[in-house]
């Protein structure tokens, strides 16, 4: 055991190793991520802002048809995407980024979740382009495959399939959900005082099961419906705090915007700011790790840059909305400024609603706990069957790990494991940003000539 915490804590540190920047220290690997953000953000001529609206009208189903190959809707890939991103991240993260870089890491977080679009448009384009599509239009996707097939077209077929499988690999161990299971355990205790960890994850484990047995069909239809509803949960306390303090808004978000530049910063003025809202963007969006191209390559669609476009929306409401809304509301409470931590800071200023708010919390964190177990289910299976192969047995084995293991989370005391499922989670953008720095001029084409047709097929309508 001691050579293995050995082995573990030497992969964490050099995984999160950290860098001086501005006499602030950040991680190699949120750099690694950030950079190509705002390198795509560029070179794909701001996309992220030129085609927002033509993501919508994607979403909104106008061009998808049901003879296309794929199995979901446009509106079931987002809302799986965003099961799996859309987290405790998102309301502990804000917590964090607010008590340790002050109102200013907030700006940060919004301007970074902006480039982060660009970055998960790239990916899923990319993605949709060299998935696997099956007889019966079952459909393989993922980084692994992009890597595998985008390699192999190049005429690099070995390089493809190491690649792809030490992606694989990887996300096996990304996808393990004691740490998911652990986390929403111990908030929900917190703010109900439930204190039977075995019953929730047994709980937990067969609501999940239903899902994942059951494949991508109940996925598409639970995580539509779920996704909404927290959002709907969660928004609905983040507004509540906002109405009670409506006349103090004006304030908080000009105390944000000065913060990021001018800073009397806890983490460094206003460089610490800065570093701290890239560092909560990049984790919170998850742009660049590929996991949520997974779900993106389920759509049904015969045009790869059309489920790019939805896919920048993704961290759009995730980081810019979700995020943005959420650390106001934080500020106008107050409560980023005194001893709490984390999640406890955000049940902190729910709290000075009403005494009962904290509940509402809780009610949020399962469904944003519940929402990534069963969306990382799913992305942890294609892993498992890019290594093991598509046949019946070897996904029934998937499923009954899966599910078997998430109970087990919530008792187990997580230490190196915790390090260990984050540092895999992590390495897998080195593999994923490579391949989107390789095939950069083909997503440009692609996402180009798709934009260009679709203003030649709008003025063929009008004519």
């Amino acid at each position: 055991m001691e050579i293995l915490n050995g082995l573990i804590n030497r992969l964490s540190d050099l995984v999160f190793y950290q860098v001086t920047l501005f006499g602030i220290t950040i991680e190699l690997v949120v750099l690694w991520l950030a950079i190509p953000m705002l390198f795509f953000t560029v070179y794909l001529g701001f996309i992220n802002l030129r085609a927002m609206g033509a993501g919508i009208r994607v979403l909104r189903g106008r061009f998808s048809g049901p003879d296309q190959p794929g199995n979901m809707s446009p509106f079931a890939a987002l809302s799986t995407a965003l099961s799996g991103t859309v987290g405790l991240g998102n309301i502990a993260g804000v917590a964090i980024a607010l008590s340790t870089g002050g109102p200013g890491a907030a700006f940060w977080m919004f301007v970074i979740g902006w480039m982060a679009m660009t970055l998960k448009c790239a990916e899923v384009t990319l993605g949709l382009k060299y998935r696997e599509v099956q007889p019966g239009g079952y459909v393989r996707g993922g980084p692994m495959y992009t890597m595998k097939n985008g390699l192999a077209s190049k005429g690099f077929v070995k390089a493809g399939l190491i690649l792809g499988g030490i992606y694989a690999f990887l996300a096996l161990f990304g996808a393990i959900p004691l740490v998911q299971v652990n986390q929403s355990y111990v908030q929900v205790a917190e703010v109900t005082g439930f204190t039977e960890p075995l019953i929730y994850g047994i709980i937990m484990a067969a609501l999940v099961g239903v899902v994942v047995i059951n494949g991508v069909g109940w996925l598409a239809r639970v995580t539509a419906s779920i996704v909404p509803a927290m959002g709907v949960v969660y928004l609905g306390g983040i507004f509540a705090i906002l109405a009670m303090n409506f006349e103090q808004i004006p304030a908080a978000v000009a105390l944000i915007v000065s913060d990021a530049f001018t800073g009397q910063a806890v983490a460094g003025g206003a460089i610490g700011a800065f570093v701290v809202g890239m560092r909560r963007a990049v984790y919170s969006s998850e742009s660049g790790i590929g996991s949520a191209v997974i779900a993106h390559t389920q759509v049904r669609t015969a045009e790869p840059a059309s489920e790019g476009l939805v896919a920048l929306l993704e961290p759009f409401i995730d980081t810019v909305v979700i995020c943005s809304l959420g650390a106001v509301a934080i500020v106008v409470a107050g409560t980023y400024a005194g001893d709490a931590e984390g999640i406890e800071i955000t049940s902190a200023a729910f709290a000075t609603v009403a005494d009962w708010f904290p509940y509402m919390l809780a009610v949020a964190v399962f469904l944003f706990g519940y929402s990534t177990l069963c969306a990382w289910g799913f992305y942890g299976q294609q892993a498992w069957c890019y290594l093991f192969g598509h046949s019946k047995p070897a996904i029934w084995v998937y499923k009954f790990i899966y599910v078997i293991s998430l109970p087990i989370g919530a008792v187990l005391e997580l230490g190196q494991v915790i390090k260990l499922i984050d540092s895999a989670f992590f390495l897998m953008a080195i593999p994923n940003i490579i391949t989107l720095y390789i095939f950069a001029p083909e997503i440009k084409r692609e996402i180009f000539g798709y934009l260009d047709r679709q203003k030649l097929s709008s003025k063929d309508q009008a004519e």
